[in-house]
């Protein structure tokens, strides 16, 4: 049996007419009967009452009309699923994220973005640090993720930027070098004792810390470390130290600290969008698309702005 006897049958079985059936299916009138027949044959009884004057269901033909009418819709519903999942519209996409993600205004409007144009797809979103991301999206535990730079990647992952933003010194209020406006150089801090994460970690952010200082002229002398960046500022308002955080943290209003942009040469840091080179998932492709779409709303806003 193949779905075009599911089709004939019920154009024959609305119409109860073989001439008009055939003409609704685009068919001449004798192979349509034909098939009818063949159907029938198949079955092992007569689908329909024949005279010269009318046609009309048997009653096989009447139990079997509502079946095969189900078959069909089932079978729109399973090309119409898989056209949407092939659009990125269905499904459940994994994506992992730094803690830091969160504190851009990009990432979070991508994501809302994402959950407005594909509702029916589940979004399974994981915190981790970002080489714990970037081993997670190359063993396949996560489909996607979004991280600060990384060193070495993974060859199996591809990484994009899509944006960058300032470092900034986080300071504890009454600092000497919390009330300048115009920012704070590294070399100012070589005296200072650091919070900071550690470099087990992964995030990033350690190697560049070093790297500018080693510019600046200084090792810096970590004195506390946590893998979290709230409990750094948190240290930091207690007056243990002081640490550089991406500025996206400086949205955020903390009693005790204060925060400035570093104005050393390179002190920004990017947002990356990882995953394997052979990911074709819809999902993927459909939630990197918002993601950069939203990455360069962002960066013409704040052209704009400073025009």
């Amino acid at each position: 049996m193949e779905l075009r006897h599911l089709r004939y049958f019920i154009a024959v079985a609305e119409e109860l007419h073989f001439g008009r059936a055939a003409e609704q299916l685009g068919i001449s009138q004798p192979p349509l009967s034909q098939q009818i027949q063949a159907l029938e044959e198949e079955l092992g009884g007569r689908l329909f009452e024949r005279t010269n004057r009318r046609v009309a269901l048997s009653e096989v033909g009447r139990l079997f009309l509502p079946e095969a009418r189900q078959v069909l819709a089932q079978l729109e519903q399973a090309v119409a699923v898989a056209r949407r999942a092939q659009r990125g519209e269905l499904g459940e996409l994994k994506v992992g994220f730094t803690s830091s993600a969160p504190f851009t205004s990009t990432i979070p409007r991508a994501i809302r973005a994402f959950r407005q144009a594909c509702p029916e797809v589940h979004l399974d979103l994981r915190e981790l640090s970002s080489r714990g991301v970037a081993e997670a999206v190359h063993e396949g535990r996560l489909q996607v993720g979004v991280l600060r730079p990384l060193a070495p990647l993974p060859e199996e992952l591809e990484a994009l930027e899509l944006f960058a933003e300032p470092l900034v010194v986080v300071l504890p209020v009454g600092h000497p070098l919390a009330g300048g406006a115009d920012g704070v150089r590294l070399a100012e801090l070589g005296e200072e004792p650091f919070v900071f994460f550690p470099r087990s970690f992964g995030t990033g952010l350690y190697d560049q810390l070093l790297e500018l200082a080693r510019a600046a002229g200084f090792v810096p002398r970590i004195v506390q470390e946590a893998s979290e960046a709230m409990t750094l500022i948190g240290l930091v308002a207690t007056g243990l130290g002081v640490t550089v955080l991406p500025a996206s943290f400086s949205r955020m209003r903390i009693d005790g600290v204060v925060c400035r942009t570093l104005l050393d040469a390179g002190a920004t840091t990017a947002v990356w969008l990882v995953r394997r080179r052979d990911e074709d998932s819809p999902l993927v492709r459909r939630f990197a698309e918002l993601l950069e779409r939203e990455a360069r709303e962002a960066l013409a806003l704040r052209e704009a702005t400073k025009g």
